[in-house]
């Protein structure tokens, strides 16, 4: 999972996109990076670390022009410590492209061989965005028939990516002396929207991953960029669009809603605060049916995801809701670092509780979900040793049973607590004296409550169904023996 921007702006962008990069810090922790154009140069910035700790003053200066991309990491295909691994991309041939991707390709090591042995292009990383930014340069080579790219050459190398791609891929890039691109994956598995802002010099464009990076910056959210469709942005401020994919079906990646996105954001047409009050409406009615409210004293969110469906849950089951673990916000995201001995490490830095509201009670924890087991069982251990009674745990998703192959680092059963295991046996693992799990199909139909136009879900980490139809037990095998 990555964060991407792109703005065209009629004043220097170099802040901007800093300060977009920063609200969509939440999305990789990894590494972050800037590409603008300006006077018929790239200019670019990049490194391993936080936004913040990446950028100098004098990186800035030389980040000029009115038009940029940028890029916040974190790293499911590749290593995580190649720093050649940051993005923005740039590749010379043809016209000169910046580009920056987030999700990740299914078929990029088949996609990296075809491209050195039919399109004579050479990768020199391990990562799939590197691959899709070669693929899309050789489409645009193929379509180009002048020494300038029309809009409908564009439009057609576009059409071709999706044909040859496939996985989740929402894409921001910059073509010397055209403009900007971008687009979306057939299925909309990742997201990314279009923002508005009308200032005295003109109308001015923002693409992003979430709608809090348009938001925050002062630009009006005007859509999501749909399924397969793609945008161009010309050098004039002049936007165009097209669909290019031939089925183009909205599958977003369930995960966001529950976990990725920030609370603030709006994807595909739905609050992600509002979608996980809804969640907690659902799970409520869950753990009505399987724990007994009267042994329950207290309801408690692990922060800060699971914040608005705690909330909610004790709401409707007219249950106490008190806060007990208060965060250190200088603490990266666990789910997201890489290696799990360094999860394991961080969850204690991370979270500390407050005796006081665990002495001697009964408490129900709501996550919003529970992936290897590593958090939720320190969780557990933290309540006890803070004076709790019995500990119950309730999760507003289901049992994470499945590798996740579009972007979110998960990619091996065998990680996964639920994998092999029921309920009750995940709660001996995790040391509770009860759990209580969303259901799918309640999750599902929280989302669709607030957006019934959406298709689908991509929800393959719960149900094992890839709703690009291309991956199966001996994709999951290979992949699991080269994280191995």
């Amino acid at each position: 999972m990555c964060g991407v921007v792109g703005v065209v702006a009629r004043g220097p962008v170099n802040q901007l996109i800093y300060d977009s990069l920063l609200l969509l810090q939440h999305r990789g922790q990894d590494a972050a990076g800037l590409a603008t154009w300006h006077d018929q140069f790239f200019s670019m910035y990049k490194g391993p670390g936080l936004v913040r700790d990446v950028f100098r003053t004098r990186n800035m200066r030389t980040l000029q022009g009115n038009s940029g991309i940028g890029h916040v990491r974190y790293p499911t295909a590749g290593a995580s410590d190649n720093p050649d691994e940051a993005q923005p991309f740039y590749a010379n041939a043809p016209f000169g492209i910046s580009f920056v991707h987030n999700g990740n390709l299914t078929n990029w090591q088949e996609l990296r061989a075809e491209l050195f042995t039919v399109d004579r292009r050479h990768i020199n990383t391990n990562s799939d965005s590197e691959v899709l930014l070669n693929v899309y340069a050789h489409e645009l080579q193929e379509a180009a028939t002048g020494a300038e790219l029309s809009l409908d050459e564009v439009f057609t190398a576009v059409s071709n990516v999706h044909r040859r791609a496939r996985g989740a891929y929402a894409v921001i890039s910059q073509i010397a002396n055209f403009g900007m691109v971008a687009f979306r994956d057939p299925n909309g598995i990742r997201p990314l929207c279009l923002g508005r802002n009308d200032s005295e010099l003109g109308t001015e464009w923002m693409l992003a991953s979430e709608s809090v990076a348009l938001t925050g910056c002062g630009f009006e959210l005007v859509r999501d960029v749909e399924p397969g469709e793609a945008i161009i942005i010309d050098l004039d401020g002049n936007l165009h669009s097209r669909q290019c994919a031939e089925l183009a079906r909205l599958n977003p990646c369930v995960f966001e809603y529950v976990y990725f996105a920030r609370p603030d954001s709006t994807l595909d047409g739905i609050s992600i605060y509002d979608a996980r009050l809804h969640m907690g409406e659902y799970l409520a009615d869950n753990v009505a049916k399987s724990l007994r409210l009267a042994e329950i004293d207290v309801v408690m969110p692990i922060p800060d995801s699971a914040r608005p469906s705690a909330m909610q849950l004790a709401a409707r089951l007219n249950l106490t809701y008190r806060e007990g673990f208060i965060k250190n916000r200088y603490i990266g995201r666990t789910f997201i670092m890489p290696g799990q001995e360094v999860r394991k490490k961080s969850v204690r830095q991370k979270l500390s509780a407050i005796p006081m509201e665990f002495r001697g009670k009964n408490v129900l924890l709501v996550d919003d979900s529970i992936v290897r087991g590593t958090t939720s069982r320190q969780i557990v251990e933290m309540a006890r040793a803070a004076g709790a009674n019995k500990v119950f745990f309730a999760s507003a998703a289901p049992p994470v049973r499945f590798p996740n192959v579009y972007g979110i680092d998960m990619p091996t059963q065998s990680e996964l607590i639920a994998t092999g295991r029921d309920v009750d046996q995940i709660a001996h693992e995790i040391g509770a004296d009860g759990l209580v799990f969303q259901s799918l199909e309640d999750m599902e139909r929280s989302l669709l409550d607030l957006n019934p136009a959406i298709n689908g879900f991509e929800a393959s980490c719960f149900n094992g169904q890839y709703v690009t139809g291309d991956v199966d037990q001996a994709y999951l095998a290979k992949l699991a023996a080269s994280r191995a």
